[in-house]
């Protein structure tokens, strides 16, 4: 039977439906693209604000219109959040919240009575020659978290913090890079806390176990609280496997609404974190999410929110409107910011965000950096070139054309502007 994937929000339910599809796989299914014809479809859910769960049913509908006769699986964390409510969705053939997905596969063969075995192997010994494509791997090292900040539900649909042993780590890389990946993105919900779980273990120790006993060309880490970055972490860096970019997400740059926030920083230690990896680092790149509209935020912790965004040349920057999520403590605030209001202050946020997004960006003009190319596109240039695009170290989105194969090559390639109709996208001349 044929099986297609769709996975929304993070990099953490990327790397869930990567090990999904292995199991899949490995009891026999065929693994195709939601565009092509599928026997089963698995939606897997992100829950973080009602318009990601509005786009996950739409998405499960669009793709039981498509398929009618499909089984459609809805999984992940909006599934795990209101499990009743999608059961009651006529499109949807089965709920399984992310604390079952482990039986998933064993639970979609039950119910369509088919005659296979489930994979009992762990993920480091799954076939991966259903993958076209080998790029980049997300590989999950921890999940759940134990900081419970007050607007996120993360903590209620994905448990209490658990790290995978680092030996696993090593061997699930090893496999992913002699099957042909050529990255793999560390991720999970709180990798600064990695390894507390686990005797004599931090997340320098496993990065410094991880370069030392694999050969994959690049690690990405995805994502880092700025109380985690200190200058021991950062000498990792030396190292050119590990990708020089840094996701350090913001939030606000008031006090009082980080207090409210409950995150554990203040915005004088961000941005001592952030000197710190331009000091050490000053090729990096810098990607951050921002809040807007959360309880009680007045003009002045927005204005707040705004120096420390015009002070921080941010790569890239994700500007997100509050909105309540049940089950979290801000649930019980008063939303008495106007939506007006959280729209406005989202436009300027955005409009800092563009500036900054140029300015990053025109500094590498002229530059070579080492860009990993994906799958091409569908369509070509006028000269019959396929159209490639790939990310390099820094996390820098490039296109390129040529008359060569490039899915799965590392090429340092130089970068240029010129001829590119949006000027937001570099173009790789090669």
């Amino acid at each position: 039977m044929r099986v297609a994937f769709e996975t929304h929000g993070c990099k953490l339910n990327q790397a869930d439906t990567l090990k999904l599809s292995e199991e899949f796989y490995k009891a026999g299914f065929e693994i195709v693209k939601e565009t092509q014809p599928f026997d089963v479809y698995v939606l897997n859910s992100c829950t973080v604000t009602h318009v990601a769960d509005r786009k996950s049913r739409n998405s499960a509908r669009s793709a039981k219109k498509l398929n009618p006769d499909s089984f459609l699986v809805f999984t992940g964390c909006y599934a795990e959040r209101d499990p009743q409510f999608l059961e009651a969705i006529k499109d949807i053939d089965l709920v399984i919240g992310n604390t079952d997905k482990k039986g998933l596969v064993g639970k979609v063969i039950a119910q369509l009575n088919l005659e296979t075995d489930v994979p009992s192997n762990s993920i480091s010994q799954h076939s991966m020659e259903s993958f076209t494509s080998k790029t980049r791997a997300m590989v999950k090292i921890q999940e759940g978290c134990n900081q419970v900040c007050a607007y996120c539900i993360v903590p209620k649909v994905r448990g209490r913090e658990n790290s995978i042993p680092v030996t696993k780590l090593v061997d699930q890389i090893n496999h992913l890079h002699k099957t042909g990946f050529k990255e793999v993105v560390l991720t999970g919900t709180q990798l600064g806390s990695y390894g507390f779980d686990l005797p004599k273990t931090n997340l320098k120790y496993m990065l410094s176990n991880v370069l030392k006993n694999t050969d994959i060309p690049r690690i990405r880490v995805s994502s880092l609280q700025p109380q985690e970055i200190g200058e021991s972490l950062l000498e990792l860096w030396e190292d050119p496997r590990l990708c020089q970019h840094f996701h350090v997400p913001l939030q606000s740059g008031s006090n009082s609404i980080l207090k409210s926030m409950r995150r554990r920083y203040s915005s004088e230690q961000y941005l001592r974190s952030i000197a710190r990896i331009n000091s050490m680092l000053p090729e990096a790149s810098i990607t951050s999410d921002v809040i807007v509209g959360f309880p009680n935020e007045s003009d002045q912790d927005f204005d707040e929110t705004l120096k420390v965004c015009k002070e921080i040349n941010f790569s890239d920057l994700h500007v997100f409107k509050f909105s309540t999520r049940p089950g979290t403590s801000a649930a019980h605030m008063p939303d008495n910011v106007c939506f007006s209001t959280k729209s406005q202050r989202s436009r300027e946020l955005i409009s800092i965000a563009s500036n900054s997004f140029h300015r990053y960006r025109s500094t590498l003009i002229g530059k070579k950096e080492h860009v990993l190319w994906e799958e091409p596109s569908t369509n070509q240039n006028p000269d019959g070139y396929s159209i490639y695009t790939g990310l390099t170290g820094n996390y820098i989105r490039v296109k390129a054309t040529s008359n060569k194969h490039l899915t799965g090559l590392i090429e340092p390639v130089t970068l240029n502007a010129d001829t590119v109709a949006d000027s937001t996208v570099m173009l790789g001349l090669r």
